[in-house]
């Protein structure tokens, strides 16, 4: 079928898990699998694979991007239920539960994928399969640290089979160290994947996978020659590209489209998720609507189609596309403002619903969506060829050419960003788009901690719809562009230095 089918053995489970004792192992029944016995069969080790998978599913599950768009001008968190709202309001601290948590499925993530690379080897099985599965496994790794250095910085550099004794007391190593181990692992990645798979295995990381993910992590750390390259060999692949339906982009019946390049794979009744719920939330902030230009491409203060009391017409197509707003079409009804999921701040998000604008439907119940969350699509790599390009060589054609294809999409068809930019009013030109592009997918943090501009957009007051306070952000440059390790981790390990200010 269309997903990965997380069959994960309980065994299996134990020897890839960090929390999994000795003492559990020596006491199983004779008559099964032990860490000896275990990695000598392929079947096994497709098992072991499957639990480095089985990782992604845990954030995205919760779901991750939803508390990443909360910590930013786009929306916030209506009940702190995850402790993202402590961080908006300038309070992330060691205990708070969402570094906690970032921080243990990543390492979670590190250790499986460095238990099989340890001992993959061991077993008599076929050598192209053998070695699709190391390719795999170096992704996933270079996966979760780069989701913990870009949260944390530099942090313990384990590369072998989880084992307290020799890794309980590790200092942290630089971001540098940490960020060549990505790059390795992606380069071997790169070599080691196909570009494609069978149906059987589609949702599998590919070739353009790994290159993608090798761009945003170039990007991240301004490589922009190494962003530019990994990103123009994907689009060298000529297997992607833009879905023409920005709005349809995000249905469950058009997942795994030509756009996506990596998303993480749900099937009810096995694992579902509750990204459907989106619209519930009501959470956006006015900030981000307004950020929307008109369709002539000016912004709403200088363009003549601004009209102030119908201030959401004659937007950006996806505004409408994104967000739901008043007096809009939602789920075959106008939406008035007094639904339920419109009286906190009278804007919703629309991404990843089961339900159309002009056509009436019913949505899963709670925790029953198993719709994929995407993690890299095609816009994102020609967004970062826009970026990296301008940044190197200032607002050339080919940064022109790759952002206005984005624009040019046949569902939004906005005109082309205004020739004859300098590279920085082109750099504010490719951040909004950035923003626009991809609202809803929690790409807007990472976004506003790498350009440094946290530091301004997050120490403002988080509005409604009629400009009424909800929450007053704040935002401490000395100390918030990096997350606290955890307290638990540094009471346990005496030699983690923690991050300054906390």
């Amino acid at each position: 079928m269309k997903k990965i089918q997380y069959i994960f053995i309980l065994l299996c489970g134990c020897l890839l898990s960090l929390s999994c004792s000795d003492d559990l192992i020596a006491k199983l029944p004779l008559d099964q699998n032990n860490v000896e016995s275990f990695w000598t069969s392929e079947t096994n080790v497709s098992s072991a694979i499957t639990g480095c998978y089985q990782q992604l599913i845990e954030p995205y599950k919760s779901p991750w991007t939803w508390k990443l768009e909360d910590i930013t001008p786009n929306a916030y968190e209506i009940d702190g239920r995850d402790s993202s709202r402590e961080i908006s309001l300038g309070l992330n601290s060691p205990t708070n539960q969402v570094p906690k948590q970032r921080y243990k499925i990543c390492y979670r993530g590190i250790g499986r994928a460095n238990t099989v690379l340890n001992n993959i080897d061991l077993v008599p099985m076929d050598e192209s399969l053998k070695n699709r599965y190391k390719a795999e496994a170096r992704f996933l790794r270079a996966f979760f640290y780069h989701n913990l250095i870009e949260f944390f910085g530099g942090v313990p550099l384990i590369l072998d089979a989880p084992d307290n004794n020799t890794q309980g007391q590790l200092p942290r190593n630089t971001k540098a160290e940490v960020l060549d181990v990505i790059y390795t692992d992606l380069d071997a990645a790169i070599a080691g994947l196909p570009i494609s798979y069978a149906a059987a295995d589609k949702g599998r990381i590919t070739k353009g996978t790994a290159l993608a993910f090798k761009a945003r992590t170039a990007l991240y750390n301004m490589d922009w020659t190494e962003a530019l390259s990994a990103a123009q060999a994907v689009v060298d692949l000529n297997v992607y590209a833009l879905f023409p339906d920005y709005r349809r982009l995000f249905l469950v019946e058009n997942e795994r489209n030509d756009e996506v390049i990596f998303d993480i794979g749900f099937t009810m009744p096995e694992v579902s998720n509750n990204y459907h719920e989106m619209y519930i939330e009501g959470n956006v902030l006015k900030d981000l609507p307004d950020s929307y230009l008109m369709t002539d491409g000016k912004p709403a203060e200088i363009s003549s189609l601004y009209n102030p009391l119908n201030p959401y017409a004659n937007r950006d197509p996806r505004l409408n596309q994104t967000l739901i707003t008043l007096g809009s079409m939602y789920n075959g009804n106008l939406v008035t403002g007094n639904e339920l999921f419109m009286d906190l701040t009278g804007f919703s998000f629309k991404k990843y619903t089961y339900l159309l604008d002009d056509a009436g439907g019913v949505a899963p119940l709670p925790g029953q969506s198993e719709i994929n969350p995407i993690v890299i699509r095609y816009a994102e790599v020609l967004l970062t060829i826009a970026e990296a390009e301008n940044e190197l060589n200032g607002p050339t054609v080919r940064a022109y050419d790759a952002i206005n294809q984005v624009r040019n999409r046949p569902s939004v068809n906005m005109p082309d960003v205004t020739p004859g930019l300098s590279q920085e009013d082109f750099r504010d030109a490719l951040r909004l788009e950035r923003r626009i592009e991809f609202a809803g997918e929690g790409l807007y943090f990472n976004d506003i901690i790498r350009w440094r501009t946290a530091e301004t957009v997050m120490n403002a007051d988080g509005l409604d719809s009629e400009g009424q306070l909800i929450e007053t952000r704040r935002f401490n440059p000395q100390r918030d562009y990096l997350w606290p390790i955890p307290q638990a981790d540094i009471l346990l390990n005496t030699n983690l230095e923690q991050n300054p200010g906390y």
